[in-house]
């Protein structure tokens, strides 16, 4: 049914921005504020590296990560009138915001790469992993929207968690801020032990570094594959209970 969840998705595009004047650009905008601000006031401080093309390529990652974790968390009690209005498969509300979350993160990534190329990001073979990275990023967020979802539907005060979270995880992910190789404490256990680090990693170095981070690349497709189990289980297991708890 992909006609009816990619549809929902656009009107939701759509409708989020219909009384505005520049309408959904301003994903685009609120990506190079955020951007913007951060280059000027950290990256103000010299770096051994590109750090425009280090933020840039992070925070793309970054956003999509943060907005599917917190509208997740809503995601069965915002579709409650569809839910118990309609015979729709419980996936397509999943698709429904993965597709709404994916439309945004390329508004952003449409104001991404202007910005790398003009910092002068250098060509090299690993670049070619860019794409796969990303959509590996994208395939895990029905996982997660899934998990989480439930997780909103039988602990009420789960998405107040996820948000409140989500301020503290901006912080002590790397998005704006490098750990150095071979260097512990306590940046580097937040480094190496946040897995949300592999998943910007795997776009993010390629782009900075040139290099294919395979570390990365085997927790995050692990943590895909596992996500992924964890979710199609327990949405065949709740997905006839859903409606009874909302």
């Amino acid at each position: 049914m992909r006609s009816v969840w990619w549809a929902l998705a656009s009107e939701d595009i759509v409708d989020s921005h219909r009384r505005t004047m520049l309408g959904p650009v301003w994903p685009l905008l609120n990506y190079l504020s955020f951007c913007g601000v951060i280059i000027l006031v950290v990256g103000s401080a010299p770096h051994p590296f590109n750090y425009t093309t280090f933020v840039a390529s992070g925070l793309v990652v970054w956003l999509f990560i943060s907005e599917v974790l917190t509208t997740s968390a809503t995601l069965f009690n915002r579709e409650e009138s569809f839910i118990k209005g309609t015979v729709l498969p419980i996936s397509i509300y999943v698709l429904r915001q993965t597709s709404h979350n994916a439309i945004r993160a390329l508004y952003a990534l449409a104001g991404a790469i202007p910005l790398i190329i003009y910092s002068g990001v250098l060509p090299s073979f690993a670049l070619l992993t860019v794409a796969p990275a990303l959509l590996l990023v994208l395939a895990t967020a029905p996982a997660v929207a899934i998990l989480f979802g439930l997780a909103g539907v039988f602990f009420p005060d789960f998405q107040h968690i996820v948000t409140n979270a989500m301020r503290l995880l901006f912080f002590v992910t790397p998005v704006f801020w490098r750990h150095e190789d071979g260097g512990g404490g306590v940046l580097g256990f937040l480094y190496h032990w946040n897995p949300l680090t592999h998943y910007i990693d795997i776009v993010r170095r390629p782009v900075v570094e040139g290099v294919v981070p395979t570390t990365s690349w085997v927790i995050a497709g692990t943590a895909t594959v596992l996500l992924t189990a964890a979710a199609l289980l327990l949405l065949g297991r709740f997905s006839r209970r859903i409606v009874f708890m909302l």
